[in-house]
């Protein structure tokens, strides 16, 4: 079981994700560059988020023709396993990995909070040990996070349950007041419709570590280990 992590220029979360990873979960983290033009037989690839490229265009639109993206472009469409979180997410969109779009928050501002996020379903590697229905703590960092689709595309993803995560009260209730960038349905986080590709905004490497007070983002590290390594 060997997991990589891509640093692209501007990746700041990065390390983070390695240490998760290698220090506390203890597996294989192979820290791959976006230059590179292969993946070194790696079983997982992590997306971390940053700001690739400064974000000078749209974020995540350049970083999407690194080298690297060609091999994880093909990767994934061979049934590889994917995730990209926050800036991630963004290059996932942007490679057309994951429907939809990032545009900016509809406060126009940056927002770096804890929010919460509801498990919508567990028929996915990275929830497959939570619970559908449990709401998880975790932080967000970002100024284009407001997920985006247009109707007849909310619907495929709605219809096939590819909705992994939603902004949600604590108690887990749906509101607009809950929903920290204006993002249609509340949506956090999807997958495609074959279930190797992930994304979602909220940082769970920020919150899985019991020195940082809050754990709730480990179970979806544990979750894709557990299903992987059986």
């Amino acid at each position: 079981m060997k997991f990589g992590v891509i640093t692209f220029p501007g990746s700041n979360c990065d390390q983070d994700i390695i240490y998760v990873l290698k220090n506390l979960l203890n597996v294989q983290v192979i820290n791959l560059w976006h230059k590179d033009h292969g993946l070194q037989g790696c079983d997982f690839i992590i997306l971390p988020g940053g700001f690739s490229y400064g974000d000078y265009l749209r974020s995540g639109a350049i970083a999407r023709f690194s080298p690297i993206m060609q091999e994880v472009i093909q990767f994934a469409n061979k049934g590889g396993y994917v995730m990209g979180i926050c800036n991630g997410f963004q290059i996932l969109t942007e490679s057309h990995l994951l429907p939809g779009a990032l545009l900016h928050n509809h406060t126009q501002k940056f927002i770096c909070k804890n929010v919460h996020i509801r498990v919508e379903t567990t028929d996915s590697l990275i929830t497959s040990h939570a619970q559908k229905g449990q709401v998880l703590q975790i932080p967000i960092a970002h100024g284009e996070g407001r997920f985006y689709a247009d109707a007849d595309t909310i619907k495929s993803i709605e219809d096939n349950d590819q909705v992994l995560f939603r902004y949600c009260t604590p108690e887990g209730k749906i509101t607009d007041e809950s929903n920290p960038n204006g993002a249609v349905n509340n949506i956090a986080g999807i997958c495609n419709k074959q279930r190797n590709v992930f994304g979602m905004m909220p940082h769970p490497e920020r919150c899985s570590d019991i020195h940082l007070h809050n754990t709730d983002g480990r179970i979806l590290f544990e979750s894709a280990i557990n299903a992987l390594v059986g």
